[in-house]
């Protein structure tokens, strides 16, 4: 049995992590507001750049004229995974989700004889990755955000200018994009959404401004679909990046909230169990030096 100065330590020091999970959850709580407001704003946008290219991707076709990013590059070989993660733990299985997802879809590729790169944004999802894929690691990754306090669109531009390089230089030819959807504060979903090239056809289920959906909705284009859409595609991949960036910043703060709460919870019930046996231990103490006192003057 554990002797009361030990005991006592113990609380103490139960009492001092209790506070530091309290006081992490109280900020996550804080920084939770406003990166959720972030995300469910960019979600409109997004979506709707989705539908956009979707409707031009469906009158442009996949003729020789269509732009590389839209078309593909005619093969499917090379998959580079984009795997977006926090550069902080504390969160949960927030980061292990994400990774678990990437690391299920990589062995089905490496099963079909396909080659996979992986690029991380995030430090927490490359340390779980590189264990068994090191070598697929694609140079420069992780790309490291930590001294960002908040995730903006220039961030976005820097993975994406990184992947358009990488694409044309044909260093891959399919780039999936992971990430977690933010749903409530003890829901985040891992979410794999294609990015390169652009899935034709709308799966939102969303009507068109005509009450058409996806890429049956009618539009007019001015110069025309082809010229548009060199501009928009890669547009579209950083708008996507950003939006994988929000919600992940939201996922991040509400599975770190909910991790803390139930941190503080646990180390609320260790400090009651300690105390309850502090003061049996000690209330047994008193009873022997009482009972050692009684027999000692009887005694005499």
């Amino acid at each position: 049995m554990a002797s009361l100065k030990e005991l006592r330590n113990r609380i103490a020091s139960v009492k001092a992590t209790q506070k530091i999970t309290k006081a992490m959850q109280m900020v996550a709580a804080a920084k939770l507001r406003r990166a959720q407001e972030a995300a469910e704003a960019g979600r409109p946008y997004a979506n709707r750049m989705d539908r956009v290219m979707a409707s031009l991707g469906a009158k442009v076709g996949m003729d020789e004229g269509a732009p590389r990013l839209l078309a593909g590059t005619g093969k499917s070989d090379v998959h580079l995974l984009l795997v977006a993660t926090a550069e902080r733990g504390l969160c949960g299985g927030f980061n292990s989700n994400i990774a678990k997802l990437a690391t299920k879809d990589i062995s089905k590729l490496l099963a079909k004889g396909k080659q996979v790169k992986i690029l991380c944004v995030g430090r927490k999802g490359y340390d779980v990755l590189k264990r068994d894929h090191a070598s697929r690691m694609v140079e420069g990754s992780p790309i490291d955000f930590k001294s960002i306090k908040r995730i903006g669109f220039t961030q976005a531009e820097q993975v994406g200018r990184k992947i358009l390089s990488m694409f044309d230089e044909g260093e891959f030819d399919v780039c999936t994009l992971y990430y977690s959807e933010f749903k409530t504060v003890v829901e985040q979903i891992p979410t794999a959404q294609p990015l390169i090239p652009v899935k034709i056809g709308d799966e939102t289920g969303e009507p068109g401004a005509n009450g058409a959906i996806g890429a049956e909705a009618a539009y007019e284009y001015e110069p025309g679909e082809a010229e548009i859409l060199d501009d928009l595609l890669p547009r579209n991949v950083m708008t996507q990046i950003f939006r994988a960036l929000q919600e992940n910043a939201a996922s991040e703060q509400g599975a770190r909230m909910s991790s803390m709460d139930n941190a503080t919870r646990n180390a609320g019930d260790m400090i009651d169990r300690l105390t309850l046996e502090y003061n049996r231990s000690r209330q047994a103490q008193i009873t022997s030096e009482l009972i050692e006192i009684i027999s000692g003057a009887e005694a005499v």
